[in-house]
Order: structure tokens, then C-alpha cells, then sequence
């Protein structure tokens, strides 16, 4: 199967400092992905520079074969887009702002999302609560048509019956060849879904392994996996 997401020798520094060193990872289309690590660790600046809004990085990022940045935005739907809006826009300019912007935008599957999530565009970025908030850019950033679908943190305002809302709404609405890549505390909650863990730990990719393979040896699962690591009993040779 192919790579959707192929990312070579990627390094980034950003104030003199490191953020992320020797980035090396393939992510095949159709596979839904946990990105997971400790704050600080990465994930975020990894999205954006496979999302081609963060610069100055040594190395490749192809995203469907192209690393020209616009080809590579036209084939990203990122999460972290909604942080350029004003606080005082409202809910329905926004979104006819993504009408107007990406023409991969589908108002049909938007309404969909947004009546699933019970989303009120009748207010203004301002007076949305932080879990209202997370459920607009969660239906944003699934309603275009692309090939890469990056959620950063999705949940953290979210109580856990929306969380699971919203898990139903990515497995209902992705794509068979699309690829999502899940950044999230979470873990517990979204291990049902994922394809792959991908653990950013040290600057660089720790390891990448199929969640089935993680199921079989721990008994807890992912969660347990990715604790062991951090706890720095990873039962890996």
C-alpha cells in the first residue's frame, strides 16, 4: 500500500533551540494514527510541519508524493487553522469563510458534523466554551475533502460522552484512504480507533508500531504501552 504522509531526516530548530531531530516516518493511506508524547515533546510542531505552516526545517515532507507546500496544504485538513480567526467572528462567518477558501470544503458534511455535535453557529469564537470551541474545529477539519487529517489535542475541553461522540463522528466520516493522525491525552479513548502508534520521545520518533501488535502484548493495551515507555519499561528488544 502506498505512503500518504513520507517524512525524511527532518530536523527543526526554532530560537536556537531543538525541537525536533532526525524525523524519519511513513504513514500509509487509509490508516488512523495516535500521535502520542509528553508536553513538550513535539507533536504539535510535527503536525505543523506536515500541515507546511511551520518553516525553516532541514529535510523532506512529501504529503500523496508532492513536498511543494502548496500541493501539500491543498492535501491537509489541520486543526490548528481555527487560531487565526478573530475572538469576535461569528460561528456562520467562519464557516463561509472555509466555503469561500478551500474548495474541498462540504457544507453538506459540515451540517452533518455540526448536528451530530449539537455545534450553535449562531454565536460568536468568544463566547464558545473550550469544549464548544474543540467540536467547531473538529467539524471544520473534517469537512474538507483531503488526504491528510491532523487533530492536535482534540478532547481537552471535551466531557466523555461528547469525547465519544466525536470518535464516532471521525470513524463515521473518514474516508477509506484517507489517513488521520489523533494527537490526545486520551489515550484510552481514541486506542479503539487507531491503526498505528507513532511515540515522539527525545526529539525524535521513539517508535511506530501496529496497535494490534500493542494489543497482543500488553495486556491494558496502549495506554499500558505507552506508559511503559515513559516509565522506562518498554518490553521491546
Amino acid at each position: 500500500m502506498a505512503n500518504t504522509i513520507e517524512i525524511e531526516n527532518l530536523t527543526y530548530h526554532k530560537n536556537y533551540r531543538r525541537i525536533l531531530e532526525n524525523i524519519n516516518l511513513q504513514i500509509e493511506q487509509g490508516k488512523t494514527v495516535g500521535l502520542l508524547g509528553e508536553n513538550g515533546a513535539g507533536k504539535t510542531t510535527l503536525m505543523r510541519l506536515i500541515a507546511g505552516v511551520a518553516k525553516g526545517a532541514h529535510g523532506t515532507v512529501k504529503i500523496d508524493g508532492e513536498d511543494q507546500v502548496a500541493a501539500k496544504k491543498a492535501e491537509v485538513s489541520f486543526s490548528g487553522q481555527l487560531d487565526g480567526f478573530n475572538p469576535s467572528m461569528r460561528i456562520d462567518k467562519i464557516i463561509r469563510f472555509y466555503e469561500d477558501v478551500y474548495s474541498d470544503f462540504s457544507t453538506e458534511r459540515y451540517n452533518q458534523i455540526a448536528g451530530f455535535l449539537q455545534i450553535d453557529e449562531g454565536l460568536r469564537l468568544s463566547a464558545l466554551s473550550k469544549g464548544m470551541k474543540e467540536k467547531l474545529v473538529i467539524g471544520l477539519t473534517l469537512s474538507r475533502d483531503t488526504k491528510v487529517y491532523l487533530l492536535d489535542e482534540p478532547f481537552g475541553g471535551i466531557d466523555s460522552m461528547s469525547r465519544k461522540k466525536i470518535i464516532q463522528s471521525i470513524i463515521k466520516w473518514k474516508a477509506s484512504d484517507a489517513v488521520i493522525v489523533v494527537s490526545d491525552h486520551y489515550v484510552s479513548e481514541i486506542a479503539s480507533i487507531l491503526d498505528e502508534v507513532v511515540i515522539i520521545k527525545d526529539k525524535t520518533i521513539y517508535t511506530k508500531k501496529s496497535a494490534e501488535e500493542i494489543r497482543a502484548q500488553y495486556a491494558e493495551g496502549i495506554e499500558q504501552y505507552y506508559e511503559s515507555i515513559y516509565e522506562g519499561n518498554d518490553m521491546d528488544d
